[in-house]
């Protein structure tokens, strides 16, 4: 892992919200896409699930730098369906993201607002049933300590707020955590003062984290 790379949104779970306009039902379902290749198969799927659906719109963005993105809509005017759901993805600023509106024609036109209006509404609805997360470039390490210095650590951590994935006690303390990466020379620092120069972490990967419901989850 590079150690310039940034943090960014994404879903850690996607959800299905719907809306109704005119009798027109507008049904977005969003779900993590981290390819492009994810996401096409995630939009043929939907495609096949609403085969009956008057249309299938669909925005995404892949990546974190160079990113892809992408949208249709579906034969609906143009810019009145992909165009507006992608700007909804851009301003929450999400990444590795595929969302799909499903929009059955309730008999009454909604006009170029309208549609516009619908497909977005419909999109923040389907984000409002997902779990977005910040995820965080770290660098997952171990350390072993012995009895009288683990007050010291802990504390330090607890300060810090360096998120803890485990510890274990047996007749010395493990602990595994995570160092966000503008923290590693502060970390390291640090530690080096707490046990005089004795304590040195074990690195066992580089990943990007997130905090999900209190815990740490690795990626």
């Amino acid at each position: 892992m590079e150690q310039n790379l940034e943090p960014y949104y994404t879903i850690h779970r996607g959800g299905i919200g719907e809306i109704v306009m005119k009798k027109s039902r507008f049904i977005a379902t969003v779900s993590l896409a981290d390819t492009e290749e994810d996401a096409l198969s995630f939009i043929d799927d939907l495609k096949k699930k609403y085969w009956d659906a008057t249309h299938n719109c669909y925005a995404y963005i892949i990546g974190t730098n160079n990113k892809t993105m992408r949208y249709s809509d579906d034969g609906e005017p143009s810019q009145t369906a992909g165009k507006p759901m992608l700007d909804v993805l851009l301003a929450k600023e999400l990444t590795n993201i595929v969302v799909v509106v499903t929009r059955y024609f309730g008999g009454t036109l909604l006009g170029t607002g309208g549609l516009v209006k619908a497909y977005q509404s419909a999109t923040v609805e389907g984000l409002n049933q997902s779990i977005i997360i910040k995820k965080e470039p770290g660098i997952h390490v171990q350390l072993i300590s012995d009895y009288n210095l683990i007050g010291k650590l802990q504390y330090y951590i607890g300060q810090e707020n360096l998120p803890l994935i485990s510890s274990e006690y047996t007749d010395s303390v493990t602990l595994d955590l995570i160092i966000p990466v503008d923290k590693v020379k502060s970390f390291s620092n640090r530690l080096a003062d707490l046990s005089n120069g004795s304590l040195s972490p074990i690195e066992i990967k580089k990943a990007y984290f997130a905090i999900i419901n209190g815990k740490v989850h690795l990626f």
